[in-house]
């Protein structure tokens, strides 16, 4: 039997702007109930990194429970605070700043100093080093600030397209494989439940409704941790861990955080609370770095953002607008002292994707509640307790929606090109491998591959070899504008981009990215 030929149309799907089945995008909005919920539920996902960043280093500075229960109340506050600047004067995507993995090398270098390691009583070597942190975070700020209210870093991205900025987004997700399974097998026992319970409610069950209300799609993050949280309780208190390994049992038990007693019942952090920033040339320049990765890392998250808001891509106007807050959020982590800078926090991203509502009106609220749980900190402290390993399992899904996300820009390139084939290639499997070897060469040799005198050089090096969208942005910007450019602007996908290298480009942009309160007449759009 002949079979009828196929027309074009019907072998493939048409790129397309926004994502299918978004149910709400960044100017509109859930009912008020449904958005305090789900404004709660971003709030409960970014307390896995404002826990696990001042659990990490806070001990290695010489401070005790209650400095770390400080900062993680300081994390918070400042969480709130700089993701409502970024919603209402940013970009205004619906994203939530958060703490950033990307300046613990400069952080350890900091902590490691001699100057430090020499002071005998601890809290004093705590609150010396919060203070040399708080003033490299300040004076590194400045990059940012200068590069996004300058609109250096939108002149920079008109030499972005969807091909060079395939990897990076990807990246932002795929990169943080890391934070994944290899926790969920420190305690395998509630974070593969997690991660089962967390896919089987929001893709297989997510059609249960309750009144005509997809419930178990909407709130399958707070179920699933409520569920296995009081399983790992139960666990705890009926003693199953009683003759594990201490690393078992900081993974395992919910009575380990030590927030929860340590914490003040009411304290609202304030700027020089631990004291006057100390600034240090050396350290600066190391910081410098990570500020640098976390522009680049929440390049890619803003994109990501967008899409999964269903808005424009964001033009250099705008993205340059957001780098310029992002940089005052830095100042702001410097002066309250938040032991790490801020990006933007990739699982809140993927969350958008998740719960399929993109409404910056989510974000905001989940930045007040940021706000509330950080000045009560009994409270704030108790969800903080949760086991970082059920985070981990939630991230498993999260990553790989942004990662996802990055690969959807493929759609607007030509893949049939043996070029962009190997630009893509290329990028991700270095931006993958590079950070790996970097990992591994620490873990193996306890040091880092670039080991000279100069501190500040080692920091710089090892900082953004270590940052998986760094290497891939280096790498596909780049060979993308170096690489047979010349007739090679429909393979790289720019007719589709061009019209949104420009505020006034596309119709679009007005609506999703005019400043409130009638700003824009007195900073107009360019």
């Amino acid at each position: 039997m002949e079979m009828t030929a196929m027309k074009p149309e019907e072998m493939s799907h048409p790129p397309m702007d926004q994502l299918l089945g978004m149910e709400y995008c960044i100017d509109s909005n859930p009912s008020w109930g449904g958005a305090i919920v789900l404004g709660f539920q971003h709030f409960i996902l970014c307390l896995g990194t404002a826990v696990m960043i001042p659990t990490m280093l806070v001990p290695l500075m010489g401070g005790n429970a209650h400095d770390k229960a400080m900062v993680v109340q300081t994390v918070l506050f400042l969480t709130g605070i700089n993701t409502m600047l970024q919603t209402l004067f940013g970009t205004r995507l619906p994203t939530v700043i958060g703490g950033s993995y990307a300046f613990v090398i400069p952080i350890m270098s900091i902590i490691s100093d001699p100057s430090m390691a020499r002071i005998a009583d601890d809290h004093t070597r705590f609150k010396m080093t919060m203070r040399a942190i708080q003033g490299a975070l300040i004076i590194s700020s400045c990059i940012q600030i200068i590069l996004g209210y300058s609109q250096l870093w939108g002149v920079c991205s008109r030499f972005f397209s969807p091909l060079g900025m395939v990897p990076v987004i990807a990246l932002a997700g795929l990169g943080l494989f890391e934070r994944g399974f290899p926790v969920i097998g420190k305690c395998v026992e509630i974070g593969l439940p997690m991660l089962i319970l967390f896919v089987t409610l929001s893709q297989y069950l997510k059609h249960v409704q309750m009144r005509h209300f997809p419930i178990l799609e909407r709130f399958s993050v707070l179920i699933s941790i409520a569920l296995v949280w009081v399983y790992a309780h139960i666990l705890t208190v009926s003693g199953a861990y009683r003759h594990s390994s201490q690393l078992t049992q900081v993974n395992c038990r919910t009575d380990r955080a030590n927030l929860i007693t340590t914490a003040p019942w009411i304290s609202i952090p304030y700027p020089l609370q631990w004291g006057a920033p100390t600034f240090s040339a050396d350290h600066s320049f190391g910081m410098m770095s990570a500020v640098v990765v976390s522009l680049i890392e929440s390049t890619g998250a803003f994109m990501a953002a967008a899409r999964l808001a269903s808005a424009t891509p964001p033009p250099p106007f705008v993205l340059s607008r957001g780098i310029g807050w992002q940089g005052v959020g830095l100042l702001f982590d410097g002066l309250f002292g938040t032991v790490s800078g801020s990006t933007v926090s990739v699982e809140n991203v993927g969350l958008l994707g998740s719960t399929r509502i993109g409404s910056r009106r989510v974000i905001q609220i989940s930045a007040g509640f940021m706000l509330f749980f950080s000045i009560l900190g009994r409270f704030g402290a108790l969800f903080a307790s949760i086991p970082f390993t059920l985070f981990a399992a939630i991230y498993c899904v999260l990553f790989g929606y942004v990662g996802a996300v990055g690969l959807s820009f493929m759609q607007f390139t030509n893949m049939n090109s043996m070029r962009n084939l190997f630009i893509i290639g290329i990028s991700l499997f270095l931006g993958i491998s590079i950070p790996e070897y970097f990992f591994r060469f620490t873990v193996s040799a306890q040091r880092s591959p670039a080991h000279t005198r100069a501190g500040w050089f080692n920091d710089l090096i090892n900082t953004i070899f270590s940052s998986p969208p760094t290497v891939g942005f280096i790498i596909s910007v780049v060979l993308d504008n170096t690489l047979e450019v010349r007739n090679r602007a429909r393979d790289r996908g720019m007719p589709w981009w061009a019209r949104f290298r420009t505020f006034r480009g596309d119709s679009r942009n007005e609506e999703f990215y005019n400043l409130p309160f009638n700003l824009n007449r007195f900073f107009p759009p360019s």
